[in-house]
């Protein structure tokens, strides 16, 4: 990381699995970095303080709100957004169990679940209700309730066990 003279600072780290160097100013948070400097708009600001986990994001493996971590924590880390789930193939099983279910309406909320979700059934590939509950408790949704989600949840893993 390399500081510019206009407090700007060069952050080289990897995205979705490609590399990338890019500006960023130095109080930006991760999520700014993604949606203003990278592009990247799947991460969504619902409430700017960690409360409502519509910016989800993986961090070396690790779920975090990306609004509460600063662009230059991620010097050299690895960075998994909602654009990085899907494949070249098709969408990630937990995607498509969202659509399957209709666990999602508005869409604010459904990048943040999707990366949770994903990111639970990485760590505990058959969950009960209970700990998807649980799991996803950082995330908050205003419309749909949570009963169709966590059906996704439970769908996508009993997709992604066969």
């Amino acid at each position: 990381m390399t500081t510019t003279s206009s407090n700007r600072i060069v952050i080289n780290t990897t995205i979705n699995g490609e590399p990338i160097e890019f500006l960023a100013d130095m109080r930006d948070s991760l999520l700014e970095a993604l949606r203003e400097r990278i592009g990247l708009r799947g991460a969504k600001e619902g409430c700017n303080n960690g409360n409502c986990g519509a910016c989800s994001v993986m961090l070396n493996g690790r779920l975090v709100n990306s609004c509460c971590v600063m662009a230059a924590e991620i010097e050299g880390a690895e960075v998994t957004t909602i654009e990085g789930v899907a494949s070249a193939e098709g969408l990630h099983p937990v995607q498509q169990a969202f659509l399957e279910e209709a666990a999602l309406q508005c869409g604010i909320c459904t990048p943040g679940f999707i990366v949770a979700t994903k990111a639970l059934l990485d760590e505990h590939p058959h969950p009960t209700e209970e700990e998807a509950r649980f799991w996803l408790a950082g995330n908050l949704c205003r419309c749909t309730g949570y009963d169709k989600i966590i059906r996704a949840v439970l769908s996508a893993a009993d997709t992604m066990a066969k």
